[in-house]
Order: structure tokens, then C-alpha cells, then sequence
């Protein structure tokens, strides 16, 4: 645990010029926080306390204005820069070393005969950028260090590699 706080910080340091040392990104980063926070509600979740994980999810993102549902898988070394807004829908999957800005969405398309068991979210691969006010949405693959620009919608599979330019809409 003490190992994945330690990495999770020095990600921060790392990704984010403006960090200057682990003390102020353990103190003021609600990215971070709201990381670790998504870490608690998830096991809560995985040991189905489900209430106690919605309830602790719904403090994070009051705290820190970043939603992340309690069943969203994160992996290791990601970094939400700024993050206001971002909100992180319970299909989503997250690979390792990603990073996304502020007011991005990963979210369903629509709800329209779905049910809670069916995937509605991305799933995002390794090594991927996604820049502020972006939106992914629906049950789609994002490929490994692929770059989401600012502004952009993406409603369809991205190869590995790709790059939406800001902006665009890469839809269906």
C-alpha cells in the first residue's frame, strides 16, 4: 500500500511540471486524492459494500469535484491533472500510465434498453493522453498511447497509436 502511495506521488511529480516535491502533491493534489479515495470505494465495492462505496465515492467528489464510480478499474501510474470535472463511469477500464485533464468524460453513449451488468463505458489502454473537455463515450477501445486532444468526442474504437486532433469528433 505505502509502495502505491509513493508511486502514485511520484507519477504526479513526474507528469506535472508545477509539482514541486511529494509533500505539496500528497497535501494539494485532488487528482491524487481523488485516486486514492477511488482505491478505497473500489475494494468496498469488490466486497460488495456497495452503499459504503457509492456514499465514500460521493465524498471524494465532493471534495475533490472528481467523480470516479466505485466499480471503474484503474491502473497503475495514472494521473488526472487539474481534474474538475472529470467524471468516470462504473464500466470504464484504465489502463497504466494514463493521464487526462480536466472536465474529461468517460461515459455512456446512452442507456436505451442496457442494463447495470452491460458495458457501457471505454475501455482506455496503456500509455494514453486525453486532453481537458474531452468526452469518450460509449462501449469502445481506446488503443495503447493513443492522444484524445482537447474538446474532442470520441464515440468510436481508436486504433493503437492514434490521435483525435482538438476539436474533432471521431463518431460514429
Amino acid at each position: 500500500m505505502f509502495k502505491t502511495i509513493i508511486e502514485d506521488i511520484d507519477t504526479a511529480l513526474a507528469k506535472d511540471p508545477a509539482a514541486r516535491n511529494r509533500l505539496e502533491v500528497a497535501l494539494a493534489y485532488p487528482g491524487v486524492h481523488a485516486l486514492w479515495g477511488h482505491r478505497i470505494s473500489h475494494f468496498l465495492w469488490r466486497i460488495n459494500l456497495k452503499l459504503l462505496a457509492r456514499i465514500h465515492a460521493n465524498l471524494i467528489r465532493s471534495a475533490t469535484g472528481i467523480e470516479i464510480h466505485p466499480a471503474a478499474k484503474i491502473g497503475r501510474r495514472f494521473f488526472i491533472d487539474h481534474g474538475m470535472g472529470v467524471v468516470i463511469g462504473s464500466t470504464t477500464v484504465i489502463g497504466d500510465d494514463v493521464m487526462i485533464y480536466h472536465n474529461v468524460t468517460l461515459g455512456a453513449k446512452n442507456n436505451i434498453g442496457v442494463t447495470a451488468k452491460d458495458k457501457r463505458h471505454p475501455t482506455i489502454g496503456n500509455n494514453v493522453l486525453i486532453g481537458a473537455g474531452a468526452k469518450v463515450l460509449g462501449n469502445i477501445n481506446i488503443g495503447d498511447g493513443s492522444k484524445i486532444a482537447a474538446n474532442s468526442v470520441v464515440t468510436k474504437d481508436l486504433a493503437p497509436q492514434s490521435s483525435v486532433e482538438t476539436g474533432d469528433s471521431f463518431v460514429i
